[in-house]
């Protein structure tokens, strides 16, 4: 039987052969003046096909004046149009540069930023041959003899089966597609078939992580004698602090995976847990001032927008993620030369007060270091937009006073800088999908 590399070896467009063929290094070892030549001409490439074959995209590049040929570097692409989630709201073939009888499988949005859904059709060609291609194993250093537990939702969204073919094919690990509170993946199945086949890796979400540990507690199971050297967080964002108490109720290290359904891949925690390595034999990541457009430099926060440069039949280009972030492009203390991208929360989720805009990983990050309050909260923003209310769940064991909360409110006011109000529940209610930290009183007192 074929080995992992061999199967690699196999697969690999021409392209890849060219920049990436020296046999046992890994993607994170080559040069970053290797990897912005291999960028170069993948855009160029990329952006041919697009528009011979897309006519979505030679619309926008013959409106802006464009022709392949003007394409010739990275940098050039901020001569592009950007790409909109609403533009790919409007159809869910706007992307296809292929035959659609080619299409081996469509993935369909959660649809957490609101609006109709996003469709994501992949061939097999880019979903095997390139999203596979090539391997970074110091970050991903999953293999043969790890039991993965992927607790990642398997139906529409992309989060599941993705990962799945990651572990299996790319990596060559054991997967046990457990699902995330599906019609059969209940929590308390779950948790029990981790005693009966115990995971050295769990891919979940962050809430979801708390909500399995919640059940093993329930269910009189000793998440420490589990033989886990890694969990993978990914598909909701979370601040450090929140991590930390993941990481304590699993006692294990759990490392962060950002990437969406449109743009896949986009960044891969290291155990230094400083920052996402940017997979740039993938993707091309730029940072733009929300309101002009304009191309940040490192260190300034701005919307992040992504070139994929391995989709041939369903090319991406330049497509605005409505996250914030930036880039810092000083080496990381792990050796991986990979520039690390460091995230700012969702554009739609800034919470504003008083004229302040926070990003609610920020204000959590404050919240979570408090050891009276639970794993469980969601801030309320009211319709005068003048204090931070946290309504929340408190840790084991604490009483709830007016003295706790005026005394957290406090706490938290001084810093974050704007009136805050705590009220304390029973409990929050677990969410079935994605979890929302946010809502908003309308102005018939309604929450949303």
């Amino acid at each position: 039987m074929a080995s992992i590399e061999e199967k690699s070896q196999r697969r690999r467009p021409p392209l890849f052969v060219k920049y990436f063929g020296q046999k046992g290094v890994t993607v994170e070892d080559y040069s970053i003046e290797s990897l912005q030549l291999f960028q170069n001409e993948a855009v160029r490439q990329l952006v041919a096909r697009a528009y011979a074959r897309n006519p979505f995209y030679r619309q926008k590049m013959q409106s802006a004046g464009l022709r392949p040929k003007d394409i010739q570097t990275t940098a050039d692409l901020a001569r592009m149009p950007f790409t909109t989630k609403d533009e790919l709201r409007q159809d869910p073939w706007i992307l296809l540069a292929c035959d659609r009888r080619e299409i081996a499988v469509i993935y369909v949005s959660t649809g957490t930023t609101g609006g109709k859904e996003i469709y994501l059709p992949w061939t097999w060609h880019d979903y095997y041959r390139n999203e596979l291609t090539p391997a970074m194993a110091k970050l991903v250093d999953e293999g043969p003899g790890d039991i993965v537990l992927n607790a990642l939702p398997y139906e529409m969204s992309s989060a599941g089966l993705a990962f799945h073919k990651v572990f299996i094919d790319g990596c060559g690990a054991t997967v046990i597609p457990a699902g995330k509170g599906g019609a059969y993946s209940s929590p308390e199945k779950t948790v029990r078939l981790m005693q009966d086949i115990p995971p050295t890796v769990i891919m979940t979400t962050p809430s979801y992580a708390v909500t399995l540990a919640e059940t093993a507690k329930a269910c009189g199971i000793d998440l420490a004698a589990l033989p886990l050297r890694k969990m993978w967080l990914t598909g909701e964002g979370c601040s450090y602090a929140f991590r930390s108490r993941v990481e304590a109720l699993w006692n294990t290290r759990a490392n962060f995976y950002y990437g969406s359904l449109e743009c896949g891949a986009l960044g891969i925690e290291c155990d230094s847990h400083a920052g996402y390595h940017i997979p740039m034999a993938h993707s091309y990541v730029e940072i733009v001032d929300p309101d002009s457009g304009r191309v940040l430099e490192p260190g300034e926060i701005g919307e992040i927008v992504v070139t994929n440069l391995l989709r041939r039949d369903t090319p991406l280009i330049r497509y605005r993620t409505q996250d914030l972030g930036y880039i810092e492009t000083e080496r990381c203390r792990c050796g991986v030369r990979l520039p690390r991208l460091f995230l700012r929360g969702r554009m739609v989720d800034q919470i504003e007060i008083r004229g302040i805009s926070f990003s609610p990983f920020y204000l959590e990050e404050f919240l979570m270091r408090m050891p009276e309050v639970g794993n469980w909260y969601h801030f309320v923003v009211p319709r005068e937009r003048d204090v931070l209310k946290v309504r929340t769940e408190l840790a084991e064991g604490v009483e709830p006073t007016v003295e706790l909360a005026e005394r957290l409110a406090s706490e938290l006011e001084f810093h974050v800088g704007v009136p805050c109000r705590f009220e304390f529940v029973d409990q929050i209610p677990r969410p079935r999908g994605k979890t929302v930290r946010v809502i908003h009183e309308t102005e018939e007192g309604d929450e949303q």
